[in-house]
């Protein structure tokens, strides 16, 4: 076994096709399938189920897939950390964000990291919390951003709590509840939902009021932008943070919509922004100066 064996296997998960596989690792396909079939001579074990006609890994094939990504990651973080041994002038940093977040504050504290450490090449991915989370025990980034209300008791978590922030329900500037005083939240749910995926809490929330078992929004969107541009071309209400909307209301693109019965605390839509790492893992000097920044960007956008 070594290390361009467990990067095959992993290209062909993510490719699930041994020629769209072979050209993401610059093998001739003949040369990743002897790959695969060599590494399944080693660890004495079928990994790819050659019987079906979709491509599927075997239960042992997900397994030493599982392992194969985080030992990947484990190498790329070694070498980073040797490249950032003697300083920020070369590696890379690869974390993530959930949706608010990306609106404003890892943007501005990206703009800050790359300004003081240029050579540092940043892979951010953005998700929502769940997604996030799973990228983060999979090694395949070494922190989050986003609502950390899961983690703060997640064991395998450590969690550095930055500012809370307030969510708001939100519509186009010409909505038929645009204009009204007094909202209850059962007149907000009349209209489609436009989001984020949303916390348990929230749905339960909005399941009550309804007088559902389950609550689902009508759109489920990964990007705020998406959330915004449904709204605007539509009757749909929106959920957001009041960071990500405040240039957006001094525009007056947005409406705000005050619900009276149920407050923001007890529907949930309040978030605590954290920053969310593997307990009992060390990070990189280059992920300790970016959460340096977003902490330094966290305090100046409260001022």
């Amino acid at each position: 076994m070594d290390l361009r064996q467990f990067s095959h296997l992993a290209a062909l998960a993510d490719q699930r096709n041994f020629v769209r596989a072979a050209a993401a690792v610059n093998l001739s396909q003949p040369a990743l399938s002897r790959s695969i079939q060599t590494l399944e001579r080693d660890l004495g074990c079928t990994l790819v189920e050659r019987s079906s006609r979709e491509f599927r890994l075997t239960a042992q094939g997900q397994l030493v897939l599982t392992h194969a990504r985080r030992l990947l990651a484990g190498s790329q973080a070694l070498l980073n950390e040797l490249e950032q041994y003697n300083g920020l002038t070369c590696g890379e940093l690869h974390f993530g964000s959930g949706p608010y977040p990306a609106q404003v504050l890892v943007p501005e504290a990206l703009a800050t990291f790359i300004s003081r450490y240029p050579a540092i090449r940043i892979r951010l991915q953005q998700a929502d919390w769940r997604q996030l989370g799973d990228l983060l025990n999979e090694q395949q980034i070494e922190f989050l951003v986003a609502d950390s209300r899961d983690f703060i008791t997640d064991a395998k978590c450590q969690v550095q709590l930055l500012r809370p922030r307030h969510g708001r329900f939100f519509c186009r500037r010409d909505h038929p509840l645009a204009s009204r005083k007094g909202l209850k939240l059962s007149a907000l749910l009349d209209f489609p939902i436009v989001a984020t995926r949303i916390p348990p809490r929230i749905s339960k929330t909005l399941a009550d009021v309804q007088g559902v078992e389950d609550f689902a929004i009508s759109v489920e969107c990964v990007q705020f932008d998406a959330v915004y541009r449904v709204v605007r071309r539509s009757d749909a209400i929106g959920i957001a943070t009041m960071e990500a909307l405040s240039d957006l209301v001094q525009q007056g693109a947005i409406s705000l919509l005050d619900v009276i019965d149920v407050s923001a605390d007890d529907l949930g839509l309040n978030v605590h922004y954290g920053v969310v790492s593997r307990a009992g893992h060390s990070l990189t000097p280059a992920a300790q100066a970016m959460i340096a920044a977003l902490v330094a960007v966290d305090q100046q956008l409260q001022n």
